[in-house]
């Protein structure tokens, strides 16, 4: 089982291209916490949760406009993969490494 705890950087596939995140993440117990940083701002991880290798979060992006996103994703390794869900835009697809 691989800790979703650390530092990773990711890359979101979207309508308005790769978008390149740096995630860093934290497990306590079965919640989760955490910030996203890239060309959106920075905004912090919120209704975190963790279980084994898979894990899920919101968080609310301002760039370039105010959005609620939802992500879910598991871990294997170094490698971090899942999906990332829009209001509606649908979902993306989500891949990156453990820095």
């Amino acid at each position: 089982m691989a800790s979703v705890d650390g530092n990773w950087d990711v890359t979101v596939n979207s309508p308005m291209g790769a978008q390149s995140i740096k995630m860093a993440l934290k497990a306590d117990g079965g919640g989760l916490s955490g910030t996203l940083a890239g060309a959106m701002g920075s905004t912090e991880v919120k209704n975190g949760k963790s279980d084994g290798d898979a894990f899920s979060f919101e968080a609310q992006i301002t760039e370039p406009f105010p959005i609620n996103i939802e992500v879910e994703g598991t871990v294997e390794g170094d490698t971090i993969s899942g999906k990332v869900k829009t209001q509606g835009f649908g979902s993306f697809p989500m891949k990156g490494t453990r820095v």
